[in-house]
């Protein structure tokens, strides 16, 4: 990190229509909604600010509760992306403000890797969106389509994001030169793109692989990648990732 951080806000999309872990964002971890922890988490960042973005009165109730700024948006957007783009609007951001998308269901994640997501893009004048990057270790997950792969150009600029093994490593001796790299869901955004975002069409290897930051490279829109040296802990999918996060949080 530069020590002139680029100013940046946090915006966290969350829902209550979560299918594997109904209410979500409410599960209480220590005495406090889990899309609090996430938002307390965030501040600990260089952000200017962070902002709840739901279509839940419940969940704007929890954000008020704990003084944490929740915007209440449309129950109709397809994705998070189309929900960031209405949060845009509504703060009036300007066309270069950037922002950083955190999943509203990752309490543990260390406000360093938000602050890298945001210098990425500052630092990539040309790229309409940043992200992040992990070496695979586990050979396993080169394999598994629920771990999204990523492969970067020279610059550290994504070339294609799939569940798919890549790159597909064709002989086994040069297996060994081949860093893999998982893709974390975690994003900052050009406010302008966010606005474009919403008028571009599903993108057919986005609907091939359900992997909506594909409709933003088929549009012809660069993605930087940070490339953290390991993940951060593990967001909550399961009832099971709840108890996980309950014990190291007590």
């Amino acid at each position: 990190m530069s020590n002139s951080a680029p100013d940046f806000l946090v915006v966290i999309p969350a829902r209550l229509g979560s299918t594997r872990l109904p209410r979500k964002p409410l599960a209480d971890i220590g005495g406090k909604p889990m899309v609090v922890r996430v938002a307390e988490q965030a501040k600990k960042s260089l952000a200017q600010s962070v902002v709840v973005a739901t279509d839940s009165p419940e969940i704007q109730a929890a954000c008020d509760e704990h003084r944490i700024e929740c915007l209440l948006t449309s129950a109709d957007h397809p994705t998070g992306t189309d929900r960031l783009a209405e949060v845009a609007q509504l703060l009036k951001l300007p066309n270069n403000a950037l922002v950083v998308n955190v999943q509203g269901d990752e309490p543990l994640i260390p406000p360093e890797l938000i602050n890298e997501v945001a210098q990425t893009l500052a630092n990539h004048g040309q790229c309409a969106i940043s992200t992040v990057a992990v070496p695979i270790e586990d050979v396993r997950e080169i394999a598994n389509p629920n771990v999204v792969k990523v492969v970067l150009n020279r610059v550290g600029e994504a070339l294609y994001f799939s569940r798919a093994p890549i790159p597909f490593v064709r002989d086994p001796d040069v297996a060994t030169q081949t860093g893999h790299l998982r893709h974390l869901g975690i994003y900052a955004y050009r406010a302008a793109f966010l606005q474009a975002y919403t008028r571009l069409e599903p993108a057919p290897p986005e609907q091939a692989e359900a992997l909506e930051q594909l409709r933003a490279l088929w549009n012809g829109y660069r993605i930087a990648v940070h490339t953290a040296a390991k993940a951060p802990p593990a967001g909550v999918d399961t009832p099971e990732d709840l108890e996980r996060i309950r014990r190291l949080l007590a």
